[in-house]
């Protein structure tokens, strides 16, 4: 996998931390960069967490599934984009928005925006992609464009959270389609 597939996987993984970091900020009366950073490892480190995960448990059955491994990461990588996608116009309310910074309500919002990552982990597997190269462009990712979303959460609310979650899901499903044809084309 090239880098930049490996990067528009890592921004399409981000928007929903994106989101609710974006939530996070519109909480905040003045940018708070400690609360910020805070918000960021989190996010970022569950985010580079469960593809490991997903990647050990590929990595274990991957023996079985080879000859369509392919079509495991189109529909997983479909569903992962698709939820984005349903999620971005079911509700326009900001379910995660909260003022405080309660460790363990954020411990629970970093694995719930980093299960689809998951997924992504056992794509990653059966894509014989090196893992370490992969988890930090994800865990970074998800930090930087934490960090950014609590900012500009802070600054212009959640104007642009559904632009972020439909960004996302169009990428995931658009790497799903490509990783499809290049085998289906022998690419």
């Amino acid at each position: 996998m090239e880098f930049y597939q490996l990067l528009a996987i890592a921004v399409g993984l981000s928007m929903d931390a994106f989101a609710a970091a974006l939530c996070k900020g519109l909480g905040m009366q003045k940018l708070n960069y400690k609360h910020a950073t805070i918000i960021s490892l989190l996010f970022g480190g569950f985010q580079a967490l469960m593809p490991l995960i997903g990647w050990f448990l590929g990595k274990q059955f991957a023996h079985y599934i080879t000859a369509f491994d392919h079509w495991i990461a189109f529909v997983l990588l479909g569903i992962i984009g698709g939820k984005m996608l349903w999620e971005a116009f079911e509700d326009d309310g900001c379910a995660t928005c909260d003022d405080r910074l309660d460790v363990k309500g954020l411990l629970g919002l970093a694995v719930a925006t980093s299960i689809d990552a998951l997924a992504v982990g056992i794509s990653l597997a059966f894509l014989n992609t090196p893992i370490g190269p992969s988890l930090a462009t994800i865990g970074i990712t998800t930090f930087v464009l934490s960090f950014l979303g609590v900012a500009v959460g802070n600054r212009f609310g959640v104007k642009y959270r559904k632009g972020a979650e439909i960004a996302g899901g169009v990428v995931l499903i658009l790497i799903g389609v490509k990783i499809l044809l290049e085998h289906l084309l022998g690419g």
